[in-house]
């Protein structure tokens, strides 16, 4: 009777160490100055494109486009993630990947051309589909069966003359957003 009571005591203990152990992860600000996107070298600007995955132990990779977190993810898998985060395009508030809606077309113009936008419900997503006319309103899921493809032509255009990429508010003929 004792062993089995040894034995009951160990399994609750380790139930309540795990209990006990679950990480919290959080969004990290963004520091212009020094960070950048870890698939393109780019710089990640504290905007609405920005998005950032943190691993099961604690590692914060940072990007400046949806779909270069993507590629990460295809390139490392998902299992070490611990959380990812998007911000919603309209107030540039962190939410977590699962939990936002998307919205796609080839047209919309994101750091490197892949056309995905986040939002943090799916009323403004469709508003911002309705308001644009264009997009596609997708979920986290369908991002994983989504064909990431870079429009190239886009990219060429979101370069001026010297180098530099244009913000997406002059790009979108967007004043103040």
């Amino acid at each position: 009777m004792r062993k089995w009571s040894a034995v009951l005591i160990l399994i609750m203990g380790l139930f309540v160490l795990s209990a006990c152990g679950e990480k919290k992860y959080e969004a990290l600000a963004i520091n212009e100055d020094v960070d950048i996107c870890v698939i393109c070298n780019m710089q990640v600007k504290d905007d609405a494109f920005a998005t950032q995955l943190t691993t099961k132990e604690g590692k914060n990779y940072k990007f400046d486009d949806i779909g270069c977190m993507n590629e990460w993810k295809q390139q490392n898998g998902s299992d070490n993630i611990g959380m990812d985060y998007v911000r919603d395009y309209n107030d540039k508030a962190w939410i977590e990947f699962s939990k936002a809606s998307y919205v796609y077309a080839e047209t919309l113009r994101t750091p490197m051309a892949y056309g995905v936008i986040s939002f943090k419900d799916t009323a403004s997503a469709e508003a911002f589909v309705a308001e644009q006319g264009v997009g596609e309103v997708l979920t986290a899921g369908d991002l994983s069966s989504h064909d990431w493809k870079q429009n190239t032509d886009m990219m060429n255009m979101e370069m001026d003359g010297e180098g530099h990429s244009h913000s997406h508010e002059e790009e979108n003929g967007e004043a103040g957003h």
